[in-house]
């Protein structure tokens, strides 16, 4: 199935700001280790079935939010852009599978710093050719990441693991959730200075 503007594996797509080596840095820091790619791994066909339903549950927190939603919404009339969230929410189903996919390759980096640039001025609105907001503040990239995490829970929990492992599952998406956020951060910072 194809998904507009979704490119990971494209080869098209800038190099990546950072070197793999540096990514390393950032995994290290965030404490993510080889029993978080397992527990995101474990993770895949436990979400697989219900992504759907995660997206319901992540889009209704971000429709209940007007300063949220904005950023989905035409930035003249301020009404929401149906299509637009259409096509970010079947590109955001991706996310999920990619995230637990937990490959950290060179296509994965540059495909988290092209993410970064659809949420800031410099790429935001081109892809899916919409004049919505101009960019979503960085403030939001890394606080979202604690509602998807917490909203995640009752879905690792549909296959009946016992607590230890959903709780690795769990710790394991928010570290790399953390992490994504973190490199989408990269097109607002000051060149030099990431």
């Amino acid at each position: 199935m194809t998904i507009a503007g979704y490119r990971y594996h494209d080869d098209t797509l800038p190099e990546a700001a950072i070197t793999l080596e540096e990514l390393e840095l950032m995994k290290e820091a965030t404490l993510l280790g080889d029993g978080d790619i397992a527990a995101l791994r474990r993770s895949a066909p436990i979400l697989e079935p219900q992504i759907d339903e995660i997206l319901d549950v992540w889009y209704g927190f971000v429709g209940s939010k007007p300063f949220l939603v904005a950023h989905f919404s035409d930035a003249k009339t301020g009404a929401p852009i149906p299509e637009y969230m259409d096509r970010v929410r079947a590109r955001f189903g991706h996310w999920i599978r990619d995230t637990a996919a937990a490959e950290y390759d060179e296509a994965w980096l540059r495909w988290q710093l092209e993410i970064g640039r659809r949420h800031h001025r410099v790429g935001k609105n081109k892809t899916d050719h919409v004049e919505s907001t101009a960019l979503i503040p960085l403030r939001y990239l890394p606080l979202l990441a604690q509602p998807i995490v917490d909203t995640l829970r009752p879905f690792l929990e549909a296959d009946g693991d016992d607590r230890d492992a959903v709780d690795a599952m769990q710790n394991a998406w928010r570290k790399a959730v953390l992490l994504q956020a973190t490199l989408w951060s990269h097109p607002y910072v000051k060149e030099g200075d990431y």
